[in-house]
């Protein structure tokens, strides 16, 4: 990152989900079947052989069932994997202090080169803030350090709540209408103080750099996960895709419910992780930019399907903060495929966009 002249330019805890060789097709009767439209018969596998992998990053777990053609090896998809995920790191991660968001999070005033993979994935955030209307806002690191959420780790019991000049403190810093971007040069401008905060984008960017290395390798079947965020990609030797089976929120009125991830990702935001209580509230790790504040919506989770893991990640945390109101009416609008539980008095609620109603096998289960 360097110092270059200033010019003008203005510019959210997954569930745990059983991977890989679950829910096969005759056992599925008292499931929820989510099932892709395909068009023709999906190409075979490079080979018969499901390889098995996993690992450790980004302060969670990574898992992998690869088939790779001929010729392609174990360790060779190994450190292909790991190669992309150090390089995640590298540039996202505010919990390693070298890493490129570190070190502009740390940077005094100024306009900054960044380098081109930082830029894109900044420049696709925020092009996905002015669709939301800040619903995902990459500027909320002062807000969810001071939350609690951040590299500083949690808060103090004795002080678990910020108090309201705190927060309007870190709110001065923070806000993605405050960034100003500067596309020729490649650059942002630190206005002092601001923290980037890619949480609710990066593992679903990871997940897709990892997806996108694979089939630059020729592994054109493969099923990756990262934190809860999934992707799969061609079909099994068996010709059956790679099911999925998405973990239920607690009381939840859905059944259990099978995705074919078919070229098809899955992200799931969820308030009952990375959350604590207090006076018998429950503030979840979201930070909902135009309060300052964690979301407090009474969305218990909101789960997407889209084809890239990055846009499902986005819009997983984007429907969250925008509530059980206006988060179904959005995705009913641009024609997202989300299912969205709610806490109610007379119990959890279910709710489903039409375009995820349409993704249910046969006369799967749908709510009234």
């Amino acid at each position: 990152m360097s110092d270059i002249p200033p010019s003008r330019g203005s510019r959210a805890a997954p569930p745990t989900v059983n991977i890989g060789e679950a829910a096969p097709l005759g056992d599925r009767a008292d499931n929820r079947v989510l099932v892709p439209a395909i068009e023709g018969a999906p190409p075979r596998p490079p080979s018969d052989l499901i390889r098995a992998l996993g690992g450790q990053t980004m302060g969670t777990t990574w898992s992998a069932r690869v088939i790779a053609p001929p010729g392609v090896g174990e360790a060779e998809i190994q450190a292909a994997i790991d190669e992309e995920l150090a390089v995640v790191v590298g540039l996202f991660s505010p919990w390693e202090p070298s890493s490129e968001i570190s070190r502009f999070n740390t940077a005094p005033a100024g306009v900054w080169a960044v380098s081109q993979p930082f830029w894109d994935l900044l420049d696709a955030a925020m092009t996905l803030g002015d669709e939301t209307n800040g619903a995902v806002d990459p500027t909320l690191g002062a807000l969810v350090d001071l939350w609690g959420f951040g590299p500083p780790g949690p808060r103090s019991a004795l002080l678990p709540v910020p108090a309201e000049d705190e927060i309007a403190a870190a709110a001065a810093v923070s806000g993605w209408q405050k960034l100003r971007l500067n596309g020729g040069a490649r650059a942002v401008m630190q206005m002092g103080g601001m923290r980037l905060d890619f949480s609710g984008i990066a593992k679903g960017h990871a997940v897709d750099r990892v997806s996108d290395r694979l089939m630059a390798m020729g592994a054109t079947s493969h099923l990756i996960e990262i934190g809860g965020e999934l992707k799969g990609r061609g079909v099994k030797p068996d010709a059956q895709p790679w099911w999925v089976e998405i973990e239920r929120v607690e009381g939840s009125p859905a059944p259990h419910t099978v995705a074919a991830l078919f070229d098809l990702a899955v992200a799931t935001s969820g308030d009952y992780r990375r959350a604590f209580r207090h006076d018998g509230r429950l503030y979840p790790h979201t930070i909902d930019g135009s309060t300052g504040r964690p979301v407090s919506n009474n969305l218990s989770s909101v789960t997407v399907l889209h084809p890239s893991a990055m846009m499902a990640d986005a819009y997983a945390t984007a429907l969250t903060v925008m509530g059980p109101f206006d988060g179904p009416d959005y995705a009913e609008a641009v024609g997202l495929m989300a299912h969205f539980v709610e806490r109610t008095e007379r119990g959890p609620v279910e709710r489903m966009s039409p375009a995820f109603a349409a993704l249910l096998d046969d006369d799967g289960d749908r709510p009234g």
